[in-house]
């Protein structure tokens, strides 16, 4: 029907949006569900703002069941792919945020596609409250299990870095720190373009912190050099750094396994003389202290 009926499901649309304003419960899901299927056919320079406002009052409802969820995030998902109604989607931001941390893969993955169309606009910064919160949302889906979850956060996570606002520049500059472990990590992954984002964010991440340093590091291509450099200057931080290396031994790439494996060396050797911290190595699961592969094999050891 959406392909070969354009002006009848326009209609359709509009009958959709008047139930929907009515607030009537009983209708509020099949409404809202085929209202979604629509929406590209209606005319949204006079009816986004409507649309809009019925898809905001879902989303922020306490009482947003799963499915309602996924339907308002794949209506907002066509509204932010319009520059105009991108700009309006701004107020969303506190809402959306918190679905980052959600059980649910799809709403993530969505929620990530929102922001990544909303920040697309180039007359839009992000404020100096809004950046720390989601950076820190974005780098706990850097090792995500999804692909493409991780793909799409460290575009995000760049996209922050440029767009944040002069105000909150200071505030991101911690956990832009935090950062630069993980994303070498991805330098030896098996996906290009996961490698390619991570490199293109890690180079943005020693702009932003003006590292000169450090982009020599990565113009030559030398990922452990990085976390040396890291762990040299800042000793006090290697038991947070090794923290950060211990999810990649789970990982099902060997490469990105002995990454770790080569880490912890590194850190380990900063926390020697450090007692007790040396149980986060203890920790490190079993099943990987047995992984046979050449590279990892001194992991025990």
């Amino acid at each position: 029907m959406r392909h070969v009926l354009i002006p009848l499901c326009s209609r359709i649309a509009l009958h959709l949006l008047r139930l929907l304003s009515t607030q009537e419960s009983r209708w509020d899901l099949p409404a809202l569900a085929f209202l979604v299927e629509v929406l590209e056919c209606l005319d949204l320079t006079q009816y986004g703002l409507s649309v809009l406002k019925i898809l905001r009052r879902h989303l922020e409802s306490r009482c947003t069941c799963r499915d309602r969820r996924r339907l308002v995030l794949r209506g907002l998902v066509v509204l932010s792919k319009d520059p105009w109604m991108a700009r309006k989607m701004c107020g969303l931001s506190q809402s959306l945020l918190e679905l980052l941390g959600d059980a649910d893969g799809e709403v993530v993955h969505m929620t990530l596609r929102v922001f990544t169309n909303v920040l697309q606009n180039k007359d839009i910064l992000i404020s100096s409250t809004t950046a720390p919160k989601l950076a820190e949302a974005l780098l706990e889906l850097f090792h995500n299990d999804n692909g493409h979850v991780q793909l799409l956060s460290i575009r995000l996570f760049c996209k922050v870095m440029e767009l944040v606002v002069d105000e909150g520049k200071i505030s991101l500059k911690r956990i832009v720190k935090e950062s630069l472990l993980p994303l070498s990590n991805y330098y030896r992954d098996e996906n290009q373009q996961l490698v390619k984002a991570s490199r293109e964010t890690l180079f943005r991440a020693a702009k932003f912190l003006k590292r000169t340093d450090l982009k020599k590091l990565l113009k030559k291509e030398q990922p452990l050099k990085l976390a040396e450099c890291l762990l040299a200057e800042d000793r006090s931080r290697a038991t947070e750094h090794l923290r950060q290396a211990l999810p990649y031994l789970r990982s099902l790439q060997e490469p990105l396994r002995a990454v770790a494996v080569r880490f912890m060396e590194i850190a380990g050797q900063c926390l020697r003389r450090q007692q007790g911290e040396t149980r986060l190595i203890d920790d490190a699961p079993q099943v990987q202290m047995q992984d046979a592969t050449p590279s990892c094999s001194n992991l025990e050891n």
